[in-house]
């Protein structure tokens, strides 16, 4: 399995790209501009969308896409997220309004996408690749991701801050090999960070002395021309833990 690092910034500017990662060449965790560095073949290869949640920093991809090579497809693109995330999609999104909803198009008997739910506790595995919600603390309905191969676990948080269920769910995947995890501000911007229910440096720091498995730690959503700022904090405040910021074209094998 390879995941491909389409989008892990932030915000956008200067070459960044807002949280897209790519498993192999069929799926997509979250669309958020990343998806804007794919090629029309490769949009078009795309099968499966996992949402951690609604935010359009990490969704606002998906219509650019159906719309981009709905018509070209043999069967619907298919969306999966938390029954709550969908709903948000269908109501704000995919309403006629603001978007077409594709779930109608060309006809509601043989649309370009179809929802999926995927609830807490439920998994998926397609060609060998097991997808299961992960409990994270956000503003809006949101979960991480557990990717399953056969030769290890990779767990992504989306958009979180302290979470003890996250953390027990890490525990608990004893094969867990990499963690991609949210430090979006500078410790003096704590307030802020709260505010959004992001994590900072001093916060992850401490969440991450209650992990009894040891991936390797990616931080992912640092907020533009804050990266350096955020990465120096981390290193200090955990430095046994050797953590790395997530880069735009990174690629990361389970194999």
């Amino acid at each position: 399995m390879k995941l491909t690092i389409l989008g892990c910034s932030g915000g956008i500017g200067s070459g960044r790209h807002t949280t897209c990662l790519k498993v192999d060449d069929d799926v997509l965790i979250d669309a958020g501009t990343g998806i804007t560095t794919l090629d029309f073949e490769q949009l078009l290869a795309i099968d499966h969308v996992f949402l951690t949640h609604a935010h359009l920093d990490h969704t606002l991809g998906l219509p650019l896409l159906l719309d981009s090579v709905g018509d070209l497809r043999a069967t619907p693109l298919t969306v999966h997220a938390l029954p709550e995330v969908l709903a948000v999609l269908s109501t704000h999104l995919f309403n006629w309004h603001l978007w077409p909803d594709f779930r109608q198009i060309p006809s509601v008997q043989s649309p370009w996408m179809r929802f999926a739910p995927l609830d807490f506790g439920e998994a998926l595995t397609l060609k060998g690749r097991t997808f299961r919600p992960l409990p994270v603390n956000h503003v809006v309905p949101a979960c991480g991701v557990q990717l399953t191969t056969a030769t290890g676990s990779l767990a992504f948080s989306g958009d979180t801050t302290h979470s003890d269920a996250f953390i027990a769910a890490l525990n608990a995947i004893p094969d867990l090999r990499h963690l991609i995890i949210d430090t979006s501000f500078e410790n003096a911007l704590v307030g802020i960070a709260q505010a959004s229910k992001h994590h900072w440096p001093d916060s992850l720091a401490a969440e991450l002395k209650h992990l009894t498995v040891r991936p390797e730690v990616w931080i992912t959503h640092l907020k533009p021309g804050n990266e350096s700022a955020i990465m120096n904090e981390l290193r200090e405040a955990a430095p046994d833990w050797g953590v790395e910021a997530l880069l735009q074209g990174q690629v990361i094998v389970l194999e």
